[in-house]
């Protein structure tokens, strides 16, 4: 080891989904959304003159602000936004988990939750999901230093009712709690209503999943002002610009197309359905699915073995080799030509392998 080597700070970093450029790929890896964004996000992008990023963007962002307050039926001051949901829940974590009593999230989850611990120092106990990959409240009682979960979970997909949410809310008034909603558009009711209740709970959404907008990073938080304006003073000390000129401008317009939401977002969950029927007759099973992706088990064929398969087809998913859930793979909802592709190509495969195509989902 150099000397110098001595006063890094050392973390085992976040791994995301791969990123393959080939066009012709099947891409049902990271959770994107198959559909463009709504029209309306083109023709504002369009707009964006060469004066206007000549210039810093509104470090307040309070375009986009003020459309999510507008969207979502909050005041301004009850809204935060960042670079994605990632950047707003890093703030989140370095805003408000600062004791020496341990925060408290899930055994199985979001995989950047220990990250950002780690990184920033935070001491940290997982609480392990049931048999039924269930979030159990009663687990997120006692002393701690505040609580995350995704809701629905990732990547099981699992969704916790809104009574079992604010169960863990009102269990924890001393502390910040924090859901995790990316995936709240596919089929949950969002803690939004709480947030009045609740001044110790903050929602984290993101434009990355039912709005299309995973390119443009753009995420936000809705909540108590008190919390709004101690994550904008952490903000404003770490980087006040960080949300551009044409992501604003991006948001603003995605929002403003209520109808293309809608309609995308049906679809997405159509598909969903339709995919974990078919998936079903050829001997997978999994949760009950509540976002744009299945969390899936073959009866027969080790999910490594599927994984490699599928991508050598040029069809890529995420396999995690992590405990409890290797033998998993989590599925991202495609158009409904790609997922037809997909349960044709694992209807040849599991023929040829001689799998047992009975099973659940």
């Amino acid at each position: 080891m150099r000397p110098w080597e001595e006063y890094i700070r050392r973390v085992e970093p976040y791994v995301p989904g791969e990123q393959p450029q080939d066009p012709y790929v099947i891409k049902l890896n990271t959770n994107e959304n198959p559909y463009p964004p709504a029209p309306g996000v083109t023709r504002a992008l369009e707009k964006l003159e060469g004066e206007k990023l000549r210039k810093y963007p509104d470090p307040s962002a309070a375009g986009l602000v003020s459309a999510i307050a507008r969207r979502y039926g909050v005041n301004m001051d009850q809204v935060f936004v960042g670079v994605g949901s990632d950047d707003v829940l890093a703030m989140c974590f370095l805003t408000f988990f600062g004791g020496e009593k341990p925060i408290l999230f899930p055994d199985i989850t979001y995989s950047f939750y220990d990250v950002w611990a780690s990184l920033f120092r935070i001491p940290y106990e997982r609480r392990p999901l049931n048999d039924e990959f269930e979030i159990v409240p009663e687990d997120y009682q006692g002393e701690n230093g505040g609580v995350i979960f995704p809701n629905p979970n990732a990547p099981t997909g699992k969704l916790l009712p809104l009574e079992a949410v604010e169960e863990i809310v009102r269990a924890n008034r001393d502390v910040i709690v924090i859901v995790d909603e990316a995936y709240i558009d596919f089929g949950g009711v969002s803690a939004l209503p709480l947030i009045d209740q609740y001044d110790n709970l903050l929602v984290v959404q993101t434009f990355s999943k039912s709005r299309s907008l995973a390119g443009m990073r753009i995420g936000f938080a809705l909540g108590n002002p008190r919390l709004i304006r101690y994550l904008n003073d952490v903000k404003y000390s770490f980087n006040s610009y960080t949300m551009n000129q044409a992501a604003i401008a991006a948001g603003v317009a995605a929002l403003e197309d209520q109808k293309y939401f809608e309609g995308t977002r049906r679809q997405i969950m159509v598909t969903r359905e339709r995919t974990r029927e078919s998936l079903q007759k050829l001997g997978f099973s999994g949760p009950d699915p509540a976002a744009n992706f299945l969390f899936v088990t073959h009866r027969d064929c080790p999910a490594e073995e599927l994984f490699e398969a599928l991508k050598q087809a040029g069809i890529y998913v995420r396999y995690f080799k992590k405990p409890r859930i290797d033998n998993y793979l989590r599925i991202t909802i495609g158009t409904n030509d790609e997922m037809e592709r997909l349960i044709e190509f694992l209807e040849q495969y599991l023929k040829n392998r001689g799998g047992n195509a009975d099973g659940n989902v």
